[in-house]
């Protein structure tokens, strides 16, 4: 089914951009979402009407709140779409983000929604008028939101889409909400006990429940999440590529929306050699990273002085006495200045998230008494960088 409507509604896939091509997926599983939603959403109304089911009028209400949540998809996915302006010059890809997380909101919502309908149930409860044709309809129902969650589920996969993953959630709680509310039945039906409003309150909770999960999901690229370890595998495969790499640190990856990533990294190479040649070889990275992974890399050049043995005297007698702090990640851009009355060793030492300062006054205390050993005309000069790639 899900097939005979990718042909039927998205033509041409080859053709399209991948702006394009998203909002395609997104039109489709909001126009799909509105008109199933819509449906469940009258019929179960009715049910709910005939049988007194405060549980099974809840459930129709979270649909016709599923079909708002598809119009907020079909607007994200539009929006998303949209090229770069004078006003955001990074383009508009964010919004399907924030699609996702209107649409976790509104499951929330739901949730709260049915506690409230749930408690006056329990506080008053009613008799329950049910029968085989009811119990026919709701699982016809369930099967269709089941339907629904595996749709939603494989075009989310299909797009890497947090919005249409988050609408599959949502498809799956309404199938477990109508699943509860057929035991319900089946219950009330074989010893007359009526929990149809416990039941309502159990599904309540566990849908606030997967709307603050969705949340956290769904607004972590908003928050400036870490990027993931295939993204960072990625880039590091492209630049340890080159033999003419001798290091790279301080990767910073900026997502504005699926397809949208900016990047930089710092990388080492001899300052030996000519810099047209080490110039060509950043220009080679930055295209391969366009070209394999989408990314607007930006590559700064570190140069390295291999010649000079003070210099690797001083990387790998820093770099062992600072490993005895575990929040160190490593040392990087060493150089010494000398004057005449001492020699600035300078470096950047990047360290994991926290404490900033304290771990900054840790490092250079460490490095201090270090190079006082060394030589007492030594002086450190560290600056601190923070590690924006944990995952790596």
């Amino acid at each position: 089914m899900t097939n005979l409507l990718e042909k039927l509604f998205i033509r041409n896939q080859e053709g399209l951009s991948s702006q394009k091509l998203r909002r395609a997926y997104g039109m489709l599983s909001g126009g799909v979402g509105i008109a199933l939603n819509l449906l469940l959403g009258v019929f179960k109304a009715i049910l709910g009407i005939i049988t007194g089911s405060m549980a099974i009028l809840a459930d129709a209400i979270n649909n016709i709140t599923d079909a708002a949540s598809s119009v907020a998809t079909i607007i994200g996915f539009r929006i998303a779409a949209k090229g770069s302006d004078e006003e955001h010059p990074f383009g508009h890809a964010r919004a399907e983000y924030m699609t996702g997380v209107v649409v976790s909101a509104m499951v929330i919502l739901v949730g709260v929604k049915l506690i409230e309908t749930s408690y006056d149930k329990v506080m008053h409860p009613t008799e329950m008028q049910e029968n085989n044709l009811v119990i026919l309809f709701l699982i016809i129902f369930l099967f269709a939101k089941l339907w629904l969650y595996m749709f939603n589920r494989g075009l989310g996969k299909k797009i890497d889409s947090s919005t249409l993953k988050a609408t599959a959630i949502d498809s799956r709680n309404d199938a477990i909400t109508t699943g509860v509310v057929l035991l319900s039945i089946v219950i009330y039906r074989t010893t007359g006990l009526n929990i149809d409003g416990w039941v309502g309150l159990a599904v309540a909770v566990f849908i606030i429940y997967s709307g603050l999960t969705l949340v956290k999901e769904t607004a972590a690229p908003l928050l400036g999440q870490a990027p993931d370890a295939e993204t960072i595998s990625g880039i590091e495969s492209i630049i340890d590529a080159y033999d003419e790499v001798l290091g790279w640190h301080e990767l910073v990856i900026h997502d504005y929306g699926p397809g949208n990533v900016f990047a930089s990294v710092h990388v080492e190479v001899d300052a030996a050699e000519d810099i047209s040649i080490s110039h060509d070889m950043i220009d080679n990275i930055e295209q391969e990273a366009r070209e394999q992974l989408s990314i607007n890399l930006v590559v700064h050049m570190d140069p390295i002085d291999k010649g000079n043995p003070e210099v690797e005297l001083l990387r790998s007698s820093l770099d062992a006495a600072l490993s005895a702090l575990d929040f160190v990640v490593g040392i990087h851009d060493l150089r010494i200045v000398k004057g005449p009355t001492h020699t600035n060793v300078i470096f950047d030492t990047m360290i994991t998230h926290g404490d900033k300062a304290a771990k900054g006054t840790a490092v250079r205390d460490l490095a201090k008494r270090e190079l006082l050993k060394l030589d007492p005309h030594y002086k450190a000069v560290v600056n601190i960088d923070l590690d924006y790639s944990p995952e790596r």
